[in-house]
């Protein structure tokens, strides 16, 4: 299951990919125009991903898409927007997948937890974030 998490405008702040989801065929979950690409590539066993670099193209970024993933343990995630304001909180479990486009968000441990967390670099330090 993907669920969409939108502000009352409709500005979209985060998917939310549960760890059951497990899809039959290749699957973008982020938009083609998002910082990030994110998604399910599904191949069939016996087929060949073929060997491959990736170009030096130049991008231009702004602000910082963030996908965490529950490796062990459950926490609540809370959703903002980017005026701070709490759009909703969901439980996440071993397996769940935030990807965080928009707003932006907190959690909070409720059993002893280790995400994954995959964003852009190079890491500026503290320089990206704002906590309120």
């Amino acid at each position: 299951m993907i669920e969409t998490v939108r502000s009352r405008q409709g500005d979209v702040l985060a998917y939310l990919v549960r760890g059951t989801t497990s899809p039959d065929q290749t699957q973008f979950l982020t938009p083609p125009d998002c910082n990030l690409q994110v998604g399910h590539v599904v191949y069939a066993g016996g087929t060949e991903i073929p060997r491959h670099v990736h170009l030096p193209i130049e991008r231009h970024i702004v602000g910082s898409v963030e996908v965490l993933i529950v490796r062990r343990g459950r926490c609540a995630v809370d959703v903002y927007t980017d005026g701070r304001e709490l759009v909703t909180t969901r439980e996440m479990g071993v397996g769940d997948m935030l990807i965080a486009v928009g707003g932006g968000h907190g959690f909070r441990v409720l059993e002893d937890l280790v995400l994954l967390e995959i964003k852009q670099g190079p890491y500026p330090g503290g320089a990206e974030k704002e906590r309120f």
